[in-house]
């Protein structure tokens, strides 16, 4: 039997709420008809924010949302999108499916969003082919509250407040879609570029992002680290985070893979490529600890998820895909990873939100449906701000085909402020349930939640017609036993118990 045993004496460091964001490009249909459909639209909005949409993000209660991009941030040029719509820039968006942007969805727009899901703001500049002037007048237009050109152009569209900015990206992907740079050359650019991200509020100071790896370009991290700490230390806030992005690509980069069309083989070796997160954030972690021992720069994994090929009929340049149980798994065991790694992960944002990707919330015109991930967002979010707690996990078997072998269950365990232990669990068996025998070193603790997420198809999904093929259910298979619980897992499940003395 597998064994979980729980050291609920020893806590392993905070895992931030912010592990738990989101990501909100200008692409497909994740922002337009997504989350904003404008103040005339037939659908229940306010402001232009959809009400079901927003009404569903706030249960997830995300911390955070990044915005614009994403590849969309390095040909973003913000000056577009504030003022009258109907003065507004129309653009053709290349990267995303060559369509008309019309920049209604703007600086404004964006933080009247955050203020509707009380979240965090993460906002990403244009470094790639934006200029160090621009950058440095977004950030004024946003947070300065004084007299300048740029706050008086802020008051002149109708807001007189400076808005808080948690969180700005320097840069993205600038590896690639942001300038194809050298680690070196970036660097630079950031040592450059960062300098003009002023804290205009120093009691409100704005946490900077440095562009990270792909995957495991560790040459990258490397050089990026090695240049931009040149005589960095006499620098105040020069880096807080450093990003890593990371997608699950069941059959490679070009042909990707169906989403809802697998076999065991494939089931297998997505989740392998999912548990591949645990090795890149060692890896890169292992070059952030040379040049950053105290661990004061925190890892920001600002994109990832499951990345298939398009749904069959749509815009391909949209990335519209299904969401089935096997991406329920793919989140459950990419939390339990971040939360394990806790002292370095400190920033994520899952992409993307609505309807792109591996989306928490699919729309049709005026229905919204749930995907499984977001009802596994929503059984972890009692993770958030909580303390890791030390936990092993014993006789655990190997499962899979020959190529792709994975354990079959993955956990993490942490305790909220309000006492109440979390812990988080997920059976990757596609044919076989598990059980596990939960072990505490106190005894006297009760169930007070127990949920699970799981189907006894793993290629089950929820559609507009069917929204709840896969749901957040209740869970009764567990026992109490002296010191702890026996839990029996379904198969391709994830499980959530809360428990407290």
């Amino acid at each position: 039997m597998v064994k979980l045993i729980i050291n609920e004496e020893n806590k392993q460091g905070k895992i931030e709420p912010e592990v738990y964001g989101h990501f909100s490009e200008h692409l497909g249909r994740c922002i337009y008809e997504g989350i904003y459909v404008g103040e005339n639209s037939e659908i229940p909005n306010v402001n232009g924010m959809r009400t079901d949409v927003v009404e569903a993000l706030k249960e997830l209660k995300v911390p955070v949302l990044r915005w614009p991009g994403g590849c969309f941030a390095d040909e973003y040029h913000w000056k577009d999108g504030i003022g009258p719509k109907e003065n507004r820039k129309r653009m053709i968006n290349t990267h995303w499916g060559g369509v008309v942007e019309d920049n209604s969805f703007g600086t404004h727009e964006y933080m009247e969003l955050c203020h509707q899901l009380g979240c965090k703001t993460y906002i990403n500049g244009n470094l790639g082919s934006g200029t160090v002037q621009e950058m440095s007048e977004w950030v004024e237009y946003m947070t300065f509250n004084g007299v300048s050109p740029m706050a008086d152009l802020r008051k002149e569209n109708g807001r007189e407040k400076p808005w808080k900015v948690d969180f700005f990206g320097v840069g993205n992907e600038n590896w690639g879609c942001g300038g194809n740079m050298t680690p070196e050359f970036y660097a630079n650019e950031y040592r450059r570029y960062q300098t003009y991200v002023r804290d205009y509020d120093k009691k409100k100071p704005i946490k900077k992002v440095c562009c990270g790896a792909n995957v495991s370009d560790y040459y990258w991290t490397e050089g990026v680290l090695e240049t931009a700490f040149d005589h960095a230390e006499k620098f105040h806030g020069f880096m807080d985070y450093l990003s890593l992005h990371y997608y699950v690509h069941p059959e490679g980069w070009k042909i990707k893979g169906s989403a809802t069309d697998f076999d065991e083989d494939v089931w297998y070796k997505t989740l392998s490529k999912a548990l591949y997160m645990d090795e890149l954030i060692r890896r890169h972690g292992a070059i952030m600890d040379r040049y950053d021992p105290g661990k004061k720069i925190g890892m920001c994994v600002d994109e990832w998820g499951a990345w298939y090929t398009n749904e069959p009929g749509t815009n391909p340049g949209f990335l519209y895909q299904q969401n089935t149980v096997r991406d329920a798994l793919i989140a459950g065991i990419t939390l339990n990873i971040f939360n394990k790694h806790c002292d370095r992960v400190k920033i994520a944002a899952l992409a993307q939100m609505v309807n792109v990707l591996q989306a928490v919330l699919l729309t049709e015109g005026e229905k919204m449906i749930k995907t499984p991930t977001y009802h596994v967002m929503h059984m972890y979010r009692h993770h958030q701000g909580a303390e890791l707690l030390e936990s092993s996990i014993t006789g655990v078997e190997k499962i899979g085909t020959k190529k792709w072998m994975v354990p079959k269950v993955t956990e993490s365990v942490s305790l909220g402020e309000d006492g109440i232990i979390t812990v988080t669990m997920n059976n990757l068996s596609a044919d076989s349930s598990e059980k596990v025998e939960i072990q505490l070193a106190g005894a006297g603790y009760q169930i007070t939640e127990a949920r699970v997420v799981t189907n006894n198809d793993m290629h089950a999904y929820n559609t507009f017609d069917a929204p709840e093929e896969v749901i957040e259910a209740d869970f009764t298979d567990y026992t109490a036993t002296e010191n702890g619980f026996t839990v029996t897992l379904p198969k391709n499940s994830v499980v959530a118990l809360r428990m407290k003395k």
